[in-house]
């Protein structure tokens, strides 16, 4: 901070844009009112998660008191499980919404202000990266399948129990008890379907939800809730990534550490000096020059390398046409970058 003007010195500016200067105290305040904005948006679809089952709860009960009536039929509840089955695959939907914003206070959480708090007191290499990415590019962090089971297993399980033995209640005890599994299987008919096809369906479909139950309760890319923490998970959830490498005692277990999309430019420019000075300069990427012959008119023209990450294309090309708007620019994806300013090297095996 300069005494004299009271203004940000060069070291102090940590974000400038059209000569405004951001001092490093205001960035914290924007990362503290962007925290509250997720954490106000991932608080609205949770609720959207609750109106949900409580939209299912009360159909349920519906269900179940008008099949239960004297002059119900055990098809409502039937009906009804269908109906829950719909609410199923619009909370699993919801509960996507939910993790994308849960996914980046998560991110503030443990890689910004956990980061405060244990040494060596700055957040981890990639994590700005990754918000800003996430930010850019908006994707779901868990799959459909997570979704649906993750929801199925806390709040849907034990109502399709209750639909289950409400309906075999009403068929087996209403109007009067069966005498003999014959009876049984003629009470289940539904017009002109047969009651042991009824019966298999139930059987089959019930079985299948707590089938795909089962088979996606190893899934843990869910960051907005707490998880049973497996040790094998804890390696598998922390790759070595960026410059700088944390101990494992400093990264969250469940955090979600994917690679960021890295990139390989090439730029065919006449003015590959002045081109590279400002690259390096503004971005802080290095930059290889080679020598090359434009077939078609067979001047000699130089060709730049940088390799960077997605969220930082943008930032080169306007560099570029600074300098060069008769630049020829090329993005391609990298399968993998290594080295400094991206996975170190040596970490590689």
């Amino acid at each position: 901070m300069d005494e004299k003007t009271g203004s940000p010195t060069e070291q102090d500016v940590v974000w400038s844009y059209r000569g405004y200067r951001l001092r490093p105290s205001e960035f914290t305040t924007a990362m503290a009112h962007f925290f509250r904005a997720e954490v106000s948006r991932a608080n609205t679809w949770r609720l959207r998660l609750d109106t949900t089952t409580n939209w299912a709860v009360i159909t349920t009960g519906a269900a179940i008191t008008l099949a239960f009536n004297q002059m119900g039929h055990h098809g409502v509840i039937i009906l009804n499980t269908f109906l829950v089955t719909l609410f199923l695959f619009v909370e699993a939907r919801r509960y996507r919404y939910y993790e994308l914003w849960s996914y980046r206070v998560r991110l503030m959480e443990t890689d910004f202000y956990a980061a405060m708090l244990v040494p060596p007191f700055h957040p981890a290499a990639d994590w700005a990266e990754s918000l800003a990415e996430n930010l850019l590019h908006p994707d779901f962090p868990i799959s459909n399948w997570e979704a649906f089971g993750r929801r199925f297993r806390r709040n849907y399980m034990w109502i399709y129990i209750i639909l289950g033995l409400a309906w075999a209640a009403k068929t087996a005890l209403l109007p009067d008890m069966v005498a003999s599994w014959e009876e049984f299987l003629a009470r289940c008919a539904i017009g002109g379907i047969p009651g042991w096809l009824v019966l298999a369906f139930g059987i089959t479909f019930n079985g299948a939800l707590m089938l795909i139950g089962v088979l996606t309760s190893r899934l843990h890319q869910a960051t907005g809730e707490v998880l049973p923490r497996f040790a094998s998970d804890v390696h598998e959830a922390i790759p070595a990534i960026g410059a700088e490498q944390q101990t494992v005692g400093t990264r969250a277990w469940f955090r979600l550490s994917r690679r960021r999309e890295q990139l390989m430019t090439l730029i065919i420019t006449d003015l590959a000096q002045e081109v590279s000075e400002h690259i390096l300069k503004e971005m802080g990427r290095g930059v290889t020059a080679l020598s090359g012959t434009g077939m078609y008119t067979g001047k000699p023209h130089s060709v730049l390398l940088c390799a960077l990450t997605v969220t930082e294309v943008y930032q080169l090309k306007n560099l570029v046409r600074e300098i060069d708007p008769q630049a020829f620019v090329i993005v391609s994806p990298a399968q993998e970058v290594l080295g400094r300013g991206f996975v170190p090297l040596e970490t590689e095996k």
